[in-house]
């Protein structure tokens, strides 16, 4: 009735969560929350959450999330914090279809130039796994690193900061990057409650193309077999993520993988 959709108008739009080890994440999620102002929640520091993650992540359409990079040059795993022992583990039983999701990560793009940011790619692609649309990538422009694994064709898969060597640069590309999440719509409508048709019909066209392409993806996983691709179950959502070895590549299939890892 009318009651109940004006206190769902009412929500916060925004939860912000993010894993630390030195501070610094925190500090950008700071950030992040003063220029969102009203609209979001937070940051809450991942390791330190009551209840369950469907129930902090379901209070929000929205989620902005956060990671440092210390397990550099890792296949996966690469935060060093909280977010380490959940994605594999908890957080494949959640099903996260068209929630938005945008994510921010921290690095050293001189002392690693080779692996700058890596763990922000992981943390993109264990979202986006989970069936959440992808929102805040950002140019490469300005920065000086070599590589990152979280390089997603020619952008960044989110906000990257450098408070090491260009923590003066940080204010302005958190400023940015929050103007564009609401240039991109990941703010607009997000608190209104979609009709159960459009959902319905988006999860029956997901699930379907997933059904009929998974002999084809899974032909691909097997001739990758013997070069170290490693499957990530979700029961809710019935389909594997397959991380290479370098972590640089992924792939999706229906239904658990043979003699493959189940959480």
């Amino acid at each position: 009735g009318f009651t109940r959709r004006q206190v769902s108008l009412d929500m916060v739009n925004v939860g912000i969560f993010f894993g630390t080890s030195t501070g610094s994440t925190e500090s950008v999620a700071d950030m992040i929350k003063e220029e969102l102002g009203d609209d979001a929640d937070g940051p809450f520091d991942i390791e330190t959450l009551e209840g369950s993650l469907q129930e902090n992540f379901g209070k929000y359409p929205s989620l902005i999330v956060g990671t440092p990079t210390w397990n550099t040059g890792a296949d996966v795993e690469r935060s060093g914090t909280g977010w380490d022992e959940i994605y594999y583990k908890s957080m494949q039983q959640l099903n996260l279809q068209g929630k938005k999701v945008a994510v921010f990560g921290l690095g050293d793009q001189v002392s690693y130039a080779e692996n700058y940011a890596d763990a922000t790619g992981e943390l993109h692609d264990v979202f986006q796994g989970l069936g959440a649309q992808m929102y805040g990538y950002t140019s490469q422009e300005g920065y000086e690193h070599e590589d990152s694994k979280s390089i997603r064709g020619d952008k960044f898969c989110g906000l990257l900061c450098d408070m090491v060597n260009q923590e003066e640069l940080s204010e302005e590309r958190v400023r940015n990057w929050v103007a564009q999440l609401r240039a991109e719509g990941f703010l607009d409508g997000a608190a209104s409650v979609p009709t159960p048709s459009v959902v319905n019909v988006q999860t029956v066209e997901t699930f379907s193309n997933l059904e009929e392409n998974s002999k084809i993806l899974d032909t691909t996983i097997q001739s990758h077999a013997n070069t170290g691709f490693k499957p990530f179950y979700n029961a809710k959502t019935r389909s594997t993520m397959w991380v290479s070895a370098d972590g640089r590549t992924c792939y999706y299939t229906v239904e658990p993988p043979s003699g493959g890892f189940a959480p």
